[in-house]
């Protein structure tokens, strides 16, 4: 059974146990969280598609991790021109483990 849900304007296709990691900051570590934004969910009876959502489906996960994700450099730079611009930047993120699918 899996399931593709939508977190902070991602998808994610999930599954019993899987770990995803989301880039947003969702609450403290340990603390349970539900996704009630369903999309599609398929099981050995079939498959179900939501209109946009699955009414009442609901993944529940809970947060094994926080924090920042390794920096990433944006640099700019115009020959001849004396530009250069050089930036980092390090994403929040959130590290998932997902428990339970319900219909």
């Amino acid at each position: 059974m899996f399931a593709v849900i939508k977190a902070n304007s991602h998808q994610y296709v999930v599954s019993k146990g899987d770990r995803i990691v989301i880039p947003a900051l969702l609450g403290e570590t340990g603390k349970e969280i539900e996704f009630n934004k369903i999309l599609m969910i398929k099981d050995e009876k079939g498959v179900i598609v939501g209109k946009p959502y699955i009414e009442g489906a609901v993944v529940k996960g809970i947060i094994k991790n926080t924090g920042k994700l390794p920096k990433v450099i944006v640099y700019k730079f115009i020959r001849r021109e004396n530009y250069r611009r050089k930036k980092g930047h390090r994403q929040l993120f959130t590290e998932i483990e997902i428990t339970e699918i319900k219909k």
